[in-house]
C-alpha cells in the first residue's frame, strides 16, 4: 500500500474504532495501559543511549527499531533484544504503530520521520537536536503533531533536567524577586545545536522570547558560509517581550561559565552547563564582601522519589556528573507528557524559536549588525548543522563500528 494511502486508512481505521480518544490521559490514569511501548528511529551512538534507557525503565517497552544501516541493524537489534528491525520509519509504521518515537536521525530526515509517526497516530514523538534546519520544516512537523494530536517534544538538552526546572519556576514565582537582566555565555561553536540548549533555559528563565537581536559574528569567514552554524561566535543584544535586555557572549567568561545568568536586585541565578551543581542561587553578600550562595531548596525529582530504577541504570549507562541526566531527564519528561498529559519541557515551539534566534543572529551579523526582528517572516530560512549532525556520522565520515555498535569498547 502507498505511504500515503496506508496513512489515509490508518486514521480512518481509528476514528471509525474510535481510538482517538488513546491521547487522552485519563486512559493511562486508568490502568488499562501501563507500558509504554517505543520505537527508535535511528539507532546510531545517541539512539543506543536511548534505546539503553527505554529498555530499563519499566514505564515503557522498547519494542521496534528503526535503522538505515544494515550490519548496524541487526547489531542493536540482538545487543537490545528487538526482533521487529526496520529500515526507516515507514517500514516500522507499516507493521508497528508504536506509543512513543524516539526519532534520533540526523536531522536532514527528522521532518519526514516526525510527520509519518504524527499522521499514523504515535502518540508522542521525541527528536534529537537540531530537529530542524529550515523554518518552515519546523512548522510544519509543529502543525501536523497539532493535527493529530501528538506531543513533540525535545531530547538531549539540559533544560529537561529537572533542578533546571525547579528553579526557572522558582524564578517565575517571583521568589528572587524581579529580573533586571540576564546574559548568554560561550554562544559558539554550534549555535543551532547546543547554542539552542543555553536559549531554551534562557527562555524559562526568563518566561519570555526573544524580541529583536543585533549581533556581531566571528570569524569572517564562517561568518561568509551561508549555510552552516559550524565554528561561529557570536556577540550581540537581544531583547526580550517582556522587555529585559540579554547579552550574548560568544566567547567563555573568566572564571569560565558555559550557560546562562540572570540576576535580580539582590539575588544571581546561574546554569552552567558542564556545572556540578548544574544550577546555582547567590543572595547577598558574604563577610568578605562577595555573592554567598545558598541552598534553592528544590522539591525532589518525582522519578528518583517513587524508588524507580534510576540509580542502577545510571551506573550502567557509565556517565558521571551532570552527563548523567542528559539523556535520561529528557526521556523521563517525554514519558510523564504523553502519561499524564502535561506540556513536555522541551516543545516544538521553544526549539522553533531557539532556531529561529540562531538564523538572526546570522542574519544581523552577516548585514552589519543591524537588528532583526522576530519572528522572521521568510519560513524558507535556515541554518544547517555540521555534516555530523545534518547527514549522520556514516556519510560525514565519522562511522561507528559493528563492534561499537554492539556495545563494545573499540
Amino acid at each position: 500500500m502507498h505511504n500515503a494511502n496506508r496513512r489515509s486508512f490508518l486514521k480512518q481505521s481509528m476514528l471509525a474504532a474510535g481510538m482517538a480518544t488513546a491521547a487522552r490521559p485519563e486512559a493511562f490514569a486508568s490502568g488499562k495501559k501501563n507500558t509504554l511501548n517505543v520505537g527508535i528511529i535511528g539507532c546510531g551512538r545517541l539512539g543506543q543511549q536511548y534505546a539503553e534507557v527505554f529498555r530499563a525503565l519499566s514505564a515503557t517497552e522498547l519494542v521496534a527499531i528503526a535503522e538505515w544501516n544494515p550490519e548496524r541493524r541487526k547489531v542493536v537489534g540482538e545487543r537490545f533484544g528487538v526482533n521487529a528491525l526496520f529500515r526507516d520509519a515507514d517500514q516500522m509504521l507499516a507493521k508497528i504503530v508504536p506509543d512513543l518515537a524516539c526519532i534520533v536521525t540526523p536531522t536532514k530526515h527528522m521532518k519526514g520521520a516526525v510527520i509519518a509517526c504524527a499522521e499514523s497516530g504515535v502518540k508522542g514523538i521525541q527528536t534529537d537536536r537540531p530537529f530542524a534546519a529550515r523554518l518552515s520544516d519546523a512548522d510544519a512537523m509543529i502543525e501536523v503533531c497539532k493535527k493529530y494530536g501528538a506531543v513533540l517534544a525535545g531530547g538531549v538538552m539540559e533544560r529537561a533536567v529537572w533542578e533546571v526546572d525547579q528553579l526557572g519556576l522558582k524564578l517565575a514565582a517571583g521568589e528572587f524577586g524581579s529580573l533586571l537582566g540576564a546574559v548568554v555565555h560561550a554562544f559558539q561553536g554550534e549555535i543551532c545545536s547546543g547554542g539552542t540548549a543555553r536559549l531554551l533555559v534562557l527562555q524559562h528563565f526568563t518566561q519570555a522570547q526573544v524580541a529583536e537581536i543585533t549581533a556581531w559574528g566571528s570569524p569572517s569567514e564562517k561568518l561568509a558560509d551561508s549555510e552552516t552554524d559550524h565554528g561561529l561566535s557570536i556577540n550581540g543584544r537581544m531583547r526580550l517581550t517582556s522587555g529585559l535586555e540579554c547579552q550574548l557572549f560568544g566567547t567563555e567568561s573568566q572564571p569560565p561559565h558555559l550557560g546562562v545568568e540572570v540576576w535580580t536586585e539582590d539575588a544571581l541565578l546561574r546554569w552552567d552547563r558542564h556545572g556540578s551543581p548544574m544550577t546555582q542561587v547567590f543572595r547577598g553578600l558574604d563577610d568578605s564582601g562577595a555573592r554567598q550562595e545558598i541552598n534553592p531548596n528544590y522539591a525532589e525529582w518525582p522519578w528518583l522519589k517513587t524508588g524507580r530504577e534510576l540509580e542502577p541504570l545510571l551506573t550502567s549507562l557509565g556517565m558521571k556528573g551532570t552527563e548523567r541526566f542528559n539523556v535520561l531527564a529528557p526521556v523521563t519528561d517525554f514519558i510523564d507528557s504523553v502519561r499524564d498529559g502535561v506540556t513536555p519541557r522541551i516543545t516544538g515551539e521553544t526549539q522553533r524559536h531557539a532556531l529561529e534566534i540562531c538564523i538572526a543572529c546570522k542574519r544581523s551579523a552577516q548585514r552589519g549588525n543591524i537588528p532583526v526582528k522576530l519572528p522572521l517572516e521568510d519560513r524558507s530560512l535556515e541554518l544547517l548543522p555540521r555534516p555530523y549532525r545534518w547527514v549522520g556520522g556514516d556519510v560525514s565520515g565519522r562511522p561507528q563500528s559493528a563492534k561499537q555498535a554492539a556495545g563494545k569498547k573499540p
